[in-house]
């Protein structure tokens, strides 16, 4: 415990944790609970990838254009984006407290006959062994889950290249339209996700969350909105921040 306090505190909340888990099973089923996130994943995916690979020199074009850079991806759940980010060549960690959805993880990877390392526990778990240690740090869809914004930033960074590493973070904005679009809609009125899965005043604006990464050390890069497409039903980069938006910064 005292260990944990030094740190700033555990940043898993443990209602979070079992709600996730309750999902583990029809997590990689892109019709189930879990359908916005495989939605929306080829364009988060593609988004990182690209500021990933271009800030190593890269195409990001390039077949497996992340070859040989190491990638951290905290809240992972059952691996939607570690599994596509291993696809294009980067050496993955995946990291989640739901042990339940781990476990779907480490199967669906090998029967993929993919290598992602998945480790149980949150970021602070991983300090101080691996502080420094990664080219870039995610965390999709989860700062609106975590307790200890503060300190889980702060880890992120620390887990992140001190020379240049990347902090990449999705999530919803918190205003009237996400409210009435991602909490009523997709949870009420289109049943895309269990009721409950979100708290909207536990969404957070880019301004707050820009300024929150700044008291961590790092420097916001890059800014953009996620937009669903329903006629193309999948989402698509765009200015619009008001619902969905993905944020990269640097270290």
């Amino acid at each position: 415990m005292q260990e944990s306090e030094e740190r700033g505190g555990s940043t898993a909340r443990p209602e979070e944790v079992a709600k996730f888990d309750r999902l583990a099973a029809r997590w990689w089923d892109p019709a189930g609970p879990m359908a916005p996130l495989h939605r929306m994943n080829p364009v988060r995916v593609g988004w990182i990838a690209e500021r990933l690979a271009r800030a190593h020199g890269r195409d990001p074009a390039a077949l497996e254009a992340l070859r040989g850079l190491a990638v951290l991806d905290v809240g992972c759940g059952a691996g939607l984006a570690a599994e596509a980010l291993a696809r294009r060549g980067a050496a993955v960690t995946g990291l989640d407290a739901a042990g339940e959805a781990l476990e779907a993880a480490r199967a669906h990877a090998a029967a993929a006959g993919l290598a992602v390392d998945y480790r149980a526990g949150a970021p602070e778990d991983l300090l101080p062994a691996a502080a420094g240690r990664f080219d870039a740090v995610l965390a999709l869809e989860v700062i609106e889950h975590v307790t200890e914004r503060a300190a889980f930033l702060r880890h992120l960074a620390q887990l992140a290249r001190p020379d240049g590493g990347l902090v990449i973070l999705s999530t919803l904005n918190r205003t009237a339209r996400s409210f009435l679009v991602a909490k009523l809609g997709a949870e009420y009125l289109l049943r895309w996700l269990p009721p409950g899965t979100h708290d909207w005043r536990l969404f957070v604006t880019p301004a707050e969350l820009g300024a929150a990464l700044r008291a961590a050390g790092l420097r916001v890069t890059d800014l953009a909105g996620m937009r669903y497409d329903p006629l193309g039903g999948r989402f698509r980069i765009a200015r619009d921040v008001g619902v969905n938006y993905i944020l990269a910064a640097v270290r």
